[in-house]
């Protein structure tokens, strides 16, 4: 299924699509082609067991937990069956994994075990650094968030390409000479009247978004299809309206994105 996907087109799912976790929403994580997941916030919750064995290669923005958590429960899942996953992110991210989440206390190290052909195969990207993967290049890229973490421009073996931002605050611009995507996924966590606390804690608003996809045009000279993530769910439709006021502003295509979305380039 991957060769054949690949050959034809990107698909995305929206396994998540939010910053809170509950029976109506799911921490971010986008599943690309059935087998190359973006953070791992909800694999286990939105996938079967065989579609989870059928997972690739997973690529962790940053260590936060909403990011991360199913992928404890993945490592279970596939250990069992003698499968594994490869999974990349910077050293940072690993540190984290090996010494809170996989550190034999709170969940086995499937980073170690099995013994010489780890459940978690974990490669660490440096910053701007790209890698292959399948016919697939990930480029990884430095954002402003209040731990380091990457952005990751995804490119298939047809050339089709996505940036999703993971987390990420304004000054975008640095982010921006190096890619030139197709489709943005990008988080905007909060409304307008939380700008403070979006700019402490490194995350966006409509607002914020607006200024960034306005340095984007004036860089690139257009602004790719926009997808929004990581939205607060109890704060969406203030979202929503903002966000859509932002679009028309903008001329651009610009979605809040929901759980079970599928979008194909």
């Amino acid at each position: 299924m991957w060769e054949e996907l690949a050959a034809t087109a990107m698909n995305i799912r929206f396994l998540g699509a939010h910053n809170l976790d509950s029976c109506d929403s799911k921490f971010t994580c986008l599943l690309i082609d059935d087998a190359l997941a973006l953070d791992a916030g909800a694999l286990t919750s939105s996938l079967s067991l065989e579609a989870q064995q059928r997972l690739k290669a997973i690529l962790l923005t940053h260590q936060h937990y909403d990011h991360v958590a199913d992928l404890p429960a993945l490592a279970l899942n596939l250990f069992f069956q003698g499968a594994g996953v490869s999974v990349y992110s910077s050293q940072r991210v690993y540190d984290a994994l090996a010494t809170h989440l996989l550190n034999g206390e709170l969940y086995p190290k499937f980073l170690d075990i099995p013994e010489g052909n780890p459940t978690v195969k974990f490669s660490v990207i440096e910053p701007n650094a790209s890698v292959e993967f399948d016919g697939y290049r990930f480029l990884a890229l430095p954002l402003n968030h209040t731990v380091p973490a990457y952005g990751y421009q995804i490119t298939s073996p047809r050339g089709k390409t996505l940036f999703y931002t993971g987390d990420t605050g304004g000054g975008l611009a640095a982010c921006w000479e190096h890619i030139s995507p197709q489709l943005i996924v990008i988080e905007v966590t909060a409304p307008n009247r939380y700008k403070e606390f979006a700019q402490r804690t490194g995350h966006l608003t409509p607002d914020m978004l607006k200024q960034e996809l306005t340095a984007f045009r004036q860089l690139k000279g257009y602004i790719p299809t926009v997808v929004v993530v990581h939205v607060n769910p109890s704060q969406e439709s203030e979202i929503g309206a903002e966000t859509a006021l932002v679009a028309e502003a903008l001329d651009a295509s610009i979605t809040v994105a929901s759980e079970g979305m599928d979008l194909c380039l």
